[in-house]
């Protein structure tokens, strides 16, 4: 299913053929700056340019006897380049193209993901700002709690997604390092200034105490970010699911022309991206998982890391630019139900109200237990008996006694839950952030 949905920007970045182009620029860097340094000869280092290049079915052919990938590549190279070709890999060892590639190809891919981001922070702008007002039922535990707006449920979504938008722009600049410091990372073959010219090339920073690899803490901190991005993909997905339940529908995922919900069923409208979009973000979590598990090598290296970033590299960042994008295009397309909103608030009979009642006997002199007792035994009749609260509070004899009709006027106005959104959204779109 992903394969079919890939987009294109991100699926080409890890193909084969990609993987070894970029290792192609790794190598052609440094002998660039071999050269620059004088010692690749002017002649050589233009055979260079002009000829390096591979074949991806010779680099396969050849791996299969060498069970090698990056010697069957410099074979590759070899062949056609020609003589030119011994200062190719001067000095290096294999993580010193591997690591600096993967973080060419992790900074390219946390760009696309950046963008896919801040196309998402967008949508959810517009959705907090088009229903600021929008009263909607707030629910602790599932249960009605207290009236909020389905514009501050978008902003505080929007604001989580900020956050994921620093963590994961803070995790691509960490990851945008790479070393060419040769074996166990002492430069006995190589020169740090040899690294500086080529890592320059490359706009990559200089791992500043490489082993033989670069420490995984980086992979850790780039694949963990991911997955707390995920975490909020799934938030916000659950909420969604929630919400188009039969019984509250208060949204709905857009159905197409045609589109069918149930092969038996021929009623059913199901939330399917957004239980999509929660499976995935598992996925992305237990490679995080495998990232973290990555930071104990054996020594200077070992290559028990190298296994599981060929899964987890391409898996991630594939699966979540695919996540940012089907949500985004989820949310450009919900159906947001305003009549459905206002039906579920007064579900439960007005009993929201029940805290607004609570202190305004409190402001009126009364103990808060005597407060509480008294307003939740009135609550408790009309939820056992479905009737309103608004009705039942004014005729009662205690509560009447010490609350005149304006206060309970007052104490029953649905605008004061609303009387603080301005603020909140201020604060999270007032940051420069907002798209």
């Amino acid at each position: 299913m992903i394969e079919r949905y890939t987009r294109k920007e991100m699926g080409q970045l890890w193909t084969l053929e990609r993987k070894f182009r970029v290792w192609l620029e790794v190598e052609l860097a440094i002998c660039e700056a071999w050269h620059a340094m004088g010692v690749i000869p002017a002649p050589d280092m233009q055979a260079i340019r002009e000829k390096a290049d591979f074949e991806l079915e010779r680099i396969l052919t050849l791996e299969e006897t060498t069970r090698h990938d990056v010697i069957a590549f410099l074979t590759a190279v070899e062949e056609k380049v020609g003589p030119s070709a011994r200062y190719i890999h001067l000095g290096c060892t294999s993580s010193d193209i591997v690591d600096t590639a993967n973080a060419v190809l992790l900074t390219r891919a946390g760009r696309i993901i950046l963008s896919g981001l801040d196309a998402l922070l967008g949508t959810l702008e517009i959705l907090a700002r088009t229903h600021a007002g929008r009263l909607c039922m707030g629910r602790t535990h599932g249960i009605h709690a207290e009236p909020t707006s389905f514009g501050l449920k978008m902003a505080g979504f929007h604001a989580e997604f900020q956050r994921h938008r620093r963590r994961f722009a803070e995790a691509v600049e960490n990851i945008r390092v790479g070393k060419i410091s040769g074996a166990v990372g002492t430069y006995a073959q190589l020169e740090p200034e040899l690294e500086k010219r080529a890592l320059d090339i490359l706009e990559l920073e200089v791992e500043p105490a490489s082993t033989q690899v670069i420490p995984r803490d980086r992979y850790a901190q780039y694949f963990t970010t991911l997955a707390l991005m995920a975490g909020g993909v799934e938030r916000l997905c659950v909420e969604l699911r929630h919400l188009q339940r039969t019984e509250v529908l208060e949204v709905e995922e857009g159905f197409a022309q045609g589109q069918k919900g149930s092969s038996a069923m021929p009623h059913k409208k199901n939330p399917i991206s957004a239980e999509n979009l929660t499976g995935l973000s598992r996925l992305v979590r237990s490679n995080a998982l495998a990232a973290m598990e990555n930071m104990a090598l054996w020594h200077e290296r070992d290559i028990s890391h190298s296994s599981v970033e060929r899964v987890i590299m391409p898996d991630s960042t594939i699966l979540v630019d695919y996540m940012l994008h089907r949500l985004n295009n989820l949310l450009k397309g919900l159906r947001v139900i305003p009549e459905n909103m206002e039906r579920n608030l007064m579900g439960s009979h007005g009993l929201f109200f029940s805290q607004r009642v609570l202190l305004a006997l409190v402001e009126a002199g009364l103990a808060r237990q005597e407060a509480y007792v008294m307003v939740q035994k009135v609550a408790m009749r009309c939820w056992r008996e479905r009737t309103s609260f608004e009705d039942a509070v004014r005729a009662d004899v205690d509560i009447a006694a010490r609350l005149d009709k304006a206060r309970l006027d007052k104490a029953f106005d649905l605008n004061y839950y609303l009387r603080h959104e301005r603020t909140i959204l201020d604060r999270v779109f007032a940051s420069g952030e907002s798209i």
